[in-house]
């Protein structure tokens, strides 16, 4: 039996993150979600995920959880506000391998990327069956022109050629 589950945008969140730094935590109350995942026995059977974040919202509780780089420095965050992905196709190689193809958009520059999609867990919360799903991918920094400044040459620390983008979200019926 074929289901269709759609996102649920308050429980989903986004992590961003690179070698010796996570650059920032994205709650899903601030950023938008949108999307669906079709599930045929408890496997993923097709996926369209789009989502926009907004990384200079101060007021609903942006945790930045870095210890060396600030997002204004690395993302330019007063410039260029939105991260944001829309996914263009689903490709499943089999039950545990999925990748979801989009296009990503950082810094005004748009690349297509492929991330890896994982089915995490299937439960019940108050009544309602939830699935969640982990998006994972690396992303070539200086793709989108995310480069090193000297604040963070200064610290001591390598950064990271790539940037590790992790989603976890979920869906009910």
């Amino acid at each position: 039996m074929r289901t269709q589950w759609t996102i649920d945008s308050s429980q989903s969140d986004v992590l961003i993150k690179m070698r010796h730094s996570i650059l920032a935590y994205l709650g899903g109350s601030i950023n938008q979600f949108q999307g669906h995942v079709d599930l045929q026995n408890n496997e993923i059977e097709d996926a369209t995920i789009e989502f926009s974040l907004d990384v200079n919202n101060r007021e609903a509780k942006l945790e930045q959880i870095n210890t060396y780089l600030k997002l204004n420095d690395f993302f330019d965050v007063n410039k260029y506000p939105t991260i944001s992905f829309k996914s263009t196709s689903f490709q499943k190689v089999n039950k545990n391998i999925n990748f979801l193809k989009g296009d990503l958009t950082i810094k005004d520059v748009t690349k297509t990327v492929e991330l890896d999609v994982e089915l995490v867990e299937t439960d019940y919360y108050d009544g309602n069956k939830k699935v969640s799903f982990e998006l994972t991918g690396d992303i070539n920094r200086k793709d989108f022109g995310l480069d090193y400044n000297s604040f963070h040459q200064s610290s001591g620390l390598t950064t990271g050629q790539d940037i590790k983008l992790v989603a976890n979200l979920e869906f009910t019926i």
